[in-house]
């Protein structure tokens, strides 16, 4: 399997989080990660993937990476795998209007929430880049960077990513204006460019800047009818 090669200060994630937990009696150790918190558009996307306990230290369980240092066609074919190969995995969703309501923060625990909820079977301990998840009552240890030192969190960052792909590529679909398929609803300088020209989307997350305030076509079109019912309202008035 081809994979793009890690720079020398990143080493690979491995199992020793995972059996310190098997060995203490915990079969099932969930590994938690998250994409698109940062994007303008789309919903932020949790996974979760429990490892078989005891598995060894091979085959899709050597090759999984932190996402953002893989190739989008050797991610695809990694999930799969993990898909396959796990005793159970999940995903969960944060959308748009859920983050512009609770905010990015929440909406991420929500989504991560989601995904752990969604798993066939219950964890014991929690595995979590980053992101600590006061509302899930189980032991869960919660780093920086453990999609770069946990297999199960990797496999998870790689679940969440491809997840959230395909969705974008779904919506590009049907907002093709924006060019969500190539940037994923990201900033990239097209997004900004179809911003500026059309406005946001249903998809688009309005507390985010540049959108916050930034009226839309659907915006537009509800001022125009409020405003002739205004006009009808005060023609009858005068009669």
């Amino acid at each position: 399997m081809s994979k793009r090669p890690l720079p020398p200060d990143r080493p690979a994630p491995d199992l020793t989080r995972e059996r310190a937990l098997w060995q203490a009696g915990i079969p099932f150790v969930a590994g938690i990660d998250e994409a698109g918190r940062g994007a303008l558009a789309g919903p932020v996307i949790a996974a979760a993937v429990i490892v078989p306990a005891g598995a060894d230290f091979a085959g899709v369980w050597r090759a999984v990476r932190d996402s953002k240092l893989l190739r989008a066609g050797v991610r695809t074919t990694l999930a799969a795998e993990i898909r396959q190969c796990a005793a159970a995995w999940s995903v969960g969703a944060g959308f748009a209007e859920e983050i512009d309501r609770l905010g990015v923060a929440a909406a991420t625990r929500l989504a991560m929430r989601r995904a752990v909820e969604g798993l066939a079977c219950a964890p014991g301990h929690l595995l979590v880049d980053w992101v600590k998840l006061p509302q899930i009552n189980l032991p869960q240890t919660c780093w920086a960077k453990a999609d770069q030192q946990s297999v199960s969190v990797a496999a998870a960052s790689i679940l969440a990513k491809v997840h959230r792909d395909d969705l974008m590529i779904e919506l590009d679909a049907v907002y093709p204006a924006y060019g969500f398929a190539r940037h994923k609803g990201y900033g990239a300088p097209r997004h900004l460019a179809a911003l500026a020209a059309s406005g946001p989307c249903p998809a688009h997350r309005r507390s985010f800047a540049p959108l916050a305030q930034r009226p839309t076509l659907f915006d537009s079109a509800a001022a125009a009818t409020k405003a002739q019912d205004k006009s009808l309202t005060s023609s009858g008035g005068a009669e």
